[in-house]
């Protein structure tokens, strides 16, 4: 079952709790925020795995999944976005939280974690580099305008998946949850995303970071994760070698066991009394 809370500009986000830890086990909450375009239902594959270690909390962004689609007079902003996140942790009553980014997901996370450091436990970013500033995405609005989501997302999809091993049921899915976004809402969304550069922020994460790269994007020259290499105090970086961009689609097993590899060495399970 879904659930949803009003944010305080008065916007209904909805998300969903997953829970199946022992009893005995003081459960952490991990956060997941899905991309650009994207929504909870996503993250399917992965809820399974995660949710029997740990509380889990699938948010729709505003304007996506579930969740209100903002009026077109009301201010969107990073710093919108992150008090969404915060108010989430208040209203299921997580003090600290494990944030997992995807993408813009992961954009953020990382400006959550760089503006309120006491909530945020770790960072688990996937396919996240320090915003799409100075890249392509640019363009593709007047694309997708012009030709809709899905004819776009079609045209550009070896960028997303490599189809030569993905399952073709999993691309469609993925086009079809897609197609159902408010195309005048992603017209505002991506051009903020394309104004995302948390380069000269990153030492500013004081929490463990664990960065996963698709392997294919460095090879392709598509985006430069260097700045997470470098400028991250404590990261722990891991490369799908030949991997695009949608790894958690295409391999959501194996995103997950690297979320739980990394948690698990870093945080020690907690036991109640």
């Amino acid at each position: 079952m879904g659930h949803s809370f009003t944010t305080s500009d008065g916007m209904r986000i909805a998300y969903e709790l997953d829970d199946f830890t022992d009893p005995w086990i003081e459960a952490e909450t991990l956060v997941l925020l899905h991309g650009a375009m994207s929504s909870t239902r996503r993250y399917y594959s992965m809820v399974p795995g995660l949710a029997r270690h740990y509380r889990v909390v699938r948010m729709d962004t505003r304007g996506h999944g579930r969740s209100q689609v903002p009026a077109a007079d009301l201010p969107l902003d990073m710093s919108r976005l992150v008090k969404d996140v915060v108010e989430l942790l208040d209203h299921v009553g997580a003090r600290r939280a494990h944030l997992l980014g995807n993408s813009a997901g992961g954009y953020i996370a990382q400006n959550v974690s760089i503006q309120h450091p006491e909530r945020v436990a770790s960072l688990l970013l996937f396919g996240s580099t320090t915003g799409l500033k100075g890249t392509n995405a640019t363009t593709w609005i007047p694309r997708v305008q012009k030709e809709g989501l899905r004819p776009f997302l079609e045209d550009t999809i070896g960028y997303r998946f490599d189809l030569k091993t993905t399952d073709p049921h999993i691309v469609k899915f993925f086009l079809d949850e897609v197609e159902k976004n408010d195309i005048g809402f992603i017209a505002r969304f991506i051009p903020l995303m394309t104004t995302v550069d948390t380069s000269n922020d990153l030492p500013r994460i004081a929490c463990p970071v664990l960065c996963v790269i698709p392997g294919k994007e460095t090879e392709t020259g598509v985006r430069n994760y260097d700045a997470m290499r470098t400028r991250i105090r404590d990261v722990t970086v891991r490369e799908f070698a030949g991997v695009a961009h949608n790894m958690m689609d295409a391999l959501p097993d194996l995103c997950v066991q690297e979320t739980l590899d990394f948690l698990k060495a870093r945080f020690p399970v907690r036991y109640r009394d």
